[in-house]
């Protein structure tokens, strides 16, 4: 069985949670969200992504608390839809941007992510890595000034071959976004994206695990197996003056999805001072990357491109999720059918907003419709499931039946009890299986795999009975397992909700310093209870 589990709250200490820990000289663990597009404020898509990012920072931070970990978000400022959108509003670029950049910000505050660096591509320091990046590709022979003509979608900020526009009732549109294109003619700067076509190939051949979900993978291959067309990187200054100006040639303006994609590198200090190791000390590359679907084609072959010509390493995964729905239609504003992130969390708090966001959209695979009957029928079920069971194993009638045997006999061994073995061979397990499902990247699976045994623990105690006192020594074993269950679920609930899962783990009064991954494969370490904690804040 369990070890028994004292009723005050003592904390056991070690040399590790004083502070004696071995600080870890690898690679900073180095993920990031897109950069996003602030022509609006936040919708529930861009939570998503900060979510699923935010998850895995806490989950390797958790794993290994001595390797530095680094996450990066931030806004992308530039291009012509922020340029008209702030004509619309009569301010001046740079002031809409500063404007609605806060919004980002005040989101990932309200839905507790924990970025590192919020990154602005408006920064000095970003328009000096941009410049510096074009002139080391200009100085290769990577970039010459051509005559393009091609499809550009204002929606998207971006150019589109033919193979990528879809032709429907007459108007052209972007297959992939379904966003309006129209043919355009410019004199542009170009970058020779078709030099490294082979690389990429080659690099994805050894890489097969790059690209999740795997379908990402299949289409990418698609089209490298095709020859690449050279890509625009500049725009006319005359046509869009909201940008980096061309180093050397200020009539022209660097294309936004170039500099975009350099923030990544930006973030994290780019040009760096180590060139030798290639920033591995200041975490590039980039361990996991965070993108929609619809801009997987930037991130793994424009940026890999932009990378390879760098002489610098590939991003090793991207998670490519997919997006939320309205009533099977992608959340526009246009069609006034997006999904207020702030609101939401408002109305349901911001862990069950998390659990649910996680819970159904944690696979990636598929679009997710939003449904609010779903989110109050998966809020219920988390208060139910957990917040219930903490009130019954700590409830004054377990703990009166316990101090009383105490009191009479003294010492009070647990009973052996064979119901509990089952709950006790799923704890052994749990991490591991976990970790397991977060680096297959199955988010929803490893949710969904600690509430499954939060739930087993709950049924053993509806079977056990432990308040009827005909057997204290039964009871104490119950209440020993159970407590068990819910320190090892604490543990590993607190990627996916931090601040419920805080409030259990002090409620079973766990140390602080003994919530890392690891200690959830101690039986036991350091608990005791302490009264008057509310897990749930509504």
């Amino acid at each position: 069985m369990f070890r028994r589990l004292p009723l005050h709250p003592l904390r056991l200490l070690n040399t590790q949670s004083l502070g004696c820990r071995h600080v870890s000289t690898a690679k900073p663990f180095y993920i990031t969200t897109p950069i996003f597009y602030p022509n609006a404020v936040p919708h529930i898509g861009h939570l998503y992504s900060l979510l699923i990012a935010d998850i895995y920072y806490r989950y390797y931070s958790l794993k290994d608390p001595s390797r530095a970990a680094l996450f990066t978000t931030g806004t992308d400022e530039h291009g012509l839809k922020i340029q008209k959108a702030a004509q619309a509003k009569g301010l001046p670029p740079k002031e809409f941007c500063d404007h609605l950049s806060t919004h980002f910000r005040r989101l990932s505050r309200t839905a507790n992510i924990s970025y590192t660096r919020f990154i602005r591509t408006s920064e000095d320091a970003h328009e000096e890595a941009v410049r510096h990046i074009w002139r080391e590709l200009d100085a290769q022979g990577l970039i010459y000034k051509g005559t393009y003509s091609g499809w550009y979608s204002i929606t998207d900020e971006c150019f589109y071959p033919d193979g990528a526009v879809s032709h429907i009732a007459g108007q052209a549109i972007a297959t992939e976004t379904s966003s309006p294109v129209e043919y355009t003619t410019e004199t542009n700067y170009m970058f020779h994206l078709s030099a490294f076509r082979g690389a990429l190939l080659d690099h994805y051949a050894a890489h097969p695990t790059a690209i999740f979900p795997q379908q990402h993978l299949a289409d990418t291959l698609a089209i490298l197996t095709e020859p690449l067309q050279d890509i625009s990187i500049s725009r006319p200054r005359a046509r869009l003056s909201w940008g980096i100006a061309v180093p050397g040639d200020p009539e022209h303006t660097i294309y936004v999805w170039i500099d975009a994609v350099i923030s990544y590198l930006t973030a994290i200090g780019y040009p760096w001072r180590d060139a030798e190791n290639s920033g591995l000390s200041n975490g590039w590359p980039v361990d996991l990357q965070i993108i929609g679907k619809d801009i997987v084609r930037f991130h793994a072959i424009y940026l890999p491109a932009i990378l390879l010509a760098l002489k610098l390493p590939l991003q090793r995964r991207l998670l490519a999720h997919a997006h939320w729905t309205s009533s099977q239609k992608k959340m526009s504003k246009s069609l006034g059918n997006t999904t207020d992130p702030f609101d939401v969390m408002g109305t349901y708090g911001v862990d069950p907003v998390r659990y649910y966001m996680a819970i159904a959209g944690g696979n990636f695979r598929d679009d997710v419709d939003w449904s609010d009957a779903q989110v109050k029928k998966e809020t219920t079920e988390l208060r139910n499931i957990l917040g219930n069971f903490l009130l019954r194993v700590t409830s004054s009638k377990i703990r009166g039946i316990i101090d009383g045997a105490r009191e009479k006999g003294g010492v009070l061994e647990p009973a052996q009890d064979g119901r509990y073995e089952p709950l006790c061979e799923a704890l052994k397990v749990l991490p591991g299986e976990v970790a397991k499902d977060l680096e297959s990247l199955e988010v929803s699976d490893a949710l969904k795999r600690i509430m499954e045994v939060v739930r087993l623990a709950n049924k053993i105690l509806t079977d056990v009975e432990p308040w009827n006192g005909d057997s204290p020594a039964l009871t104490l074993a119950s209440f020993d397992a159970s407590v068990e269950a819910l320190r090892v679920a604490g543990i590993c609930l607190q990627p996916f909700i931090p601040d419920t899962a805080k409030r259990l783990l002090d409620a079973l009064g766990v140390n602080e310093q003994e919530r890392a991954w690891v200690y959830a494969d101690k039986t036991g370490a350091g608990v005791g209870l302490v009264r008057g904690i509310k897990l749930f804040e509504k």
